[in-house]
């Protein structure tokens, strides 16, 4: 089926990392099949000890151009439809052609960044390239936090420009990217035994998506939804799940509740609220409800508090970028709940300007402590600032046009790209993002466009052969 489809030493590596368990913090199979390739191909191999893995190829034909470092994370976000059975610590992905598409069936496909790796191992491979020297590198757990980034040394890398191979959007030229932080709430739990019946409320059928690139779309969170049918009928709460991973919008959350007579017929007209408020975006949103037993429930004024806390948080866009049209500069992920002896909540927010992201991360420490829950922050990744004078950018434009007649749209991303660690820490000023055409990353609607990948494939190698004869 891949084997099909141009180009296919891309498509056909693709495929193979297609077989290869590889969520996040679980690297190490993908990471040795990238180094059996390299290795195979007779390129310099070097693993880190936290398994990033760097493959160095001399160049052939352009011995004093300068060496590009072309980067990529070798993890996926693994999500998956409740209705199918996968195990991704073992379970291969599933591609299938739909139309002018590559997906998966019924998860996540990994072609971010899959893809880019399957790029980087045909350029590993391809021997009729003309290039200066060239360094690949393969990062792990990009997706739960930029680790592998922050773990680097900086004499790991020995390339002058840096091209990140994680962008998703075919003939634009990513220049800057956004920073971020997560934040975590623990309230505390007091529960009361009980023998009751109640009802299991689940919220479902919502797009999700990146909660970075897709947060300006318009789509529901799962999470705020269910908070505010269990305001409306006054719950008492046995459990709370939602989300699973931080920088997903959550398409799912259900709670078990003990509630009052008549409360179904307000579940369904807050369900058709909904659906009135997201008619465009959220075709597919469902309120479910099905009877359970509860064994116990929040005692009054701890379920008072979880269901402010829930409502009180924010979602969503929170500013524009009034310097860049149509970029959003600071927003926040409403992005998990689970509960046990805790209720934990984790909120992802995301700034392109340092001090908005201190403003959010306080916002969401004082309504976190008004509820008198704890409040962590995770370590913080840094943005990547534009440099629209770069020479890098410019002749990635000029190759882009030579190749399709017009100039590549140049766009910063509301999104955390290695680029930003990786730049600090080389102290690199050359950098560029760019990619083939994929939608909604970290959901299994996940899909590559096939045209894309062979256009990407072309510009790819005429932007290194340019870059061999003109710097």
């Amino acid at each position: 089926m891949l084997e099909n489809l141009e180009p296919k030493k891309v498509w056909k590596y693709f495929g193979e990392i297609c077989k290869i368990p590889r969520c996040s913090k679980h690297e190490e199979k993908i990471a040795e099949y990238i180094a059996e390739v390299g290795k195979k191909n007779g390129a310099e191999v070097e693993i880190d000890e936290i398994n990033n893995v760097v493959v160095r190829k001399k160049a052939n034909g352009f011995e004093n151009a300068p060496m590009i470092t072309f980067q990529c994370h070798m993890d996926m976000v693994c999500e998956k439809n409740k209705d199918v059975e996968h195990d991704f610590s073992k379970d291969a992905i599933q591609p299938y052609i739909n139309g002018e598409w590559v997906m998966a069936k019924g998860t996540t496909l990994g072609a971010d960044n899959g893809i880019g790796v399957a790029m980087c191992l045909a350029l590993i491979e391809s021997n009729e390239i003309k290039h200066g020297p060239l360094e690949f590198l393969f990062t792990v757990d990009e997706e739960t936090g930029l680790t592998g980034a922050f773990g680097l040394k900086k004499d790991f890398m020995k390339g002058d420009l840096l091209i990140n191979l994680d962008s998703e959007d075919f003939g634009v030229i990513y220049i800057g990217c956004a920073g971020g932080v997560n934040s975590t709430i623990k309230l505390p739990l007091k529960y009361e035994n009980v023998s009751k019946k109640g009802l299991k409320i689940t919220v479902k059928g919502l797009k999700g998506g990146h909660s970075g690139i897709e947060i300006d779309k318009g789509r529901a969170n799962s999470i705020k939804l269910l908070a505010r049918i269990l305001y409306n009928i006054n719950a008492r709460v046995s459990s709370i799940e939602g989300g699973d991973k931080h920088n997903a919008i959550p398409r799912e959350a259900s709670a078990k509740v003990v509630v009052g007579e008549n409360t179904i017929n307000k579940i369904k007209e807050m369900e058709e609220q909904f659906k009135n408020e997201y008619s465009r975006t959220e075709p597919d949103l469902k309120v479910e409800v099905e009877k359970c037993n509860i064994e116990r429930l929040l005692d009054e004024e701890t379920n008072r508090k979880l269901l402010y806390l829930m409502m009180a948080l924010p979602h969503g866009v929170l500013a524009m970028s009034q310097e860049v049209k149509g970029l959003v500069e600071t927003s926040t992920n409403f992005a998990t709940i689970k509960m046990n002896d805790e209720a934990i909540i984790v909120m992802s927010s995301r700034s392109s300007i340092n001090s908005a992201l201190d403003g959010i991360a306080q916002s969401i420490r004082c309504i976190g402590e008004l509820a008198n829950s704890k409040v962590e922050e995770g370590s913080r990744y840094p943005g990547w600032k534009p440099n629209l004078d770069s020479k890098l950018l410019k002749i990635a434009s000029d190759a882009f046009k030579e190749l399709y007649g017009k100039e590549p749209e140049k766009k910063a991303i509301h999104a955390g790209l290695e680029t930003g660690v990786i730049g600090e820490i080389k102290g690199m000023k050359e950098i560029i993002s760019i990619g083939p055409q994929i939608e909604h990353p970290h959901s299994p609607d996940e899909r590559v466009n096939i045209k894309s990948v062979e256009d990407f494939w072309k510009y790819l190698i005429h932007l290194i052969e340019k870059i061999a004869m003109e710097w």
